[in-house]
């Protein structure tokens, strides 16, 4: 799978993921934390566009991280 294919991938995935946590009740510092995570979420949209993978990768791995924290506590 290329570097495109994979960030493309990832940010349907975290798409996905950010769903099933609109759906729960949280508190306000998971709030907090999920709207930090859709600006990683948006950044990652942005480098992808402009073709800076490594970038885009990082992005989208730092978002997934934080929603994964909300999703397991």
């Amino acid at each position: 799978m290329d570097e495109k294919t994979r960030i493309e991938k990832d940010i349907v995935m975290f798409e996905e993921n950010i769903q099933k946590i609109k759906q729960e009740d949280i508190n306000d510092t998971q709030r907090k934390t999920i709207e930090l995570a859709s600006q990683y979420y948006e950044d990652s949209k942005y480098y992808l566009e402009k073709k800076d993978f490594f970038t885009a990768f990082g992005c989208i791995n730092y978002a997934h991280g934080l929603l994964d924290a909300i999703l397991k506590f």
